[in-house]
């Protein structure tokens, strides 16, 4: 899809997206985490919170049109074209595809790199990841 296609004229301009612009392109946009010691604590409910999360992604690649609606009668969202339009370009399917852990290490660095993260991402993700 051309970039134009993208925005409604006069609500700005994309300057990076994360659908086609590599390498943002090329990981997760999103991450689900949790305190360690909540996860042991909490196994079952971390494992249903996660599940959810991930059935809620595939609701909205299968039902876009629901979702959409779902969020307006909500208030959530006031316009619904913007919403449907978001909820059909994003690639919800592609979530196998990528790695976590280059994910992991490709957003470590960038928050390295401006001063958000002290740590080097390689301990990042030997600390943080199972």
């Amino acid at each position: 899809m051309d970039r134009k296609q993208e925005i409604d004229p006069g609500v700005g301009r994309v300057l990076v997206s994360m659908r086609v612009d590599r390498p943002w392109s090329e990981h997760f946009c999103c991450f689900v985490a949790s305190q360690r010691d909540f996860v042991g604590r909490h196994p079952v409910t971390t494992k249903r919170a996660l599940r959810a999360v991930l059935k809620a992604g595939s609701v909205c690649a299968r039902e876009p049109d629901r979702v959409a609606q779902y969020l307006v009668e909500r208030k959530f969202v006031m316009r619904p074209e913007f919403v449907r339009q978001t909820l059909t370009e994003l690639p919800y399917g592609r979530w196998r595809e990528y790695s976590s852990e280059d994910t992991l290490r490709f957003s470590a660095l960038k928050l390295h790199e401006v001063g958000l993260v002290r740590t080097n991402p390689q301990k990042l993700i030997e600390q943080g990841t199972d």
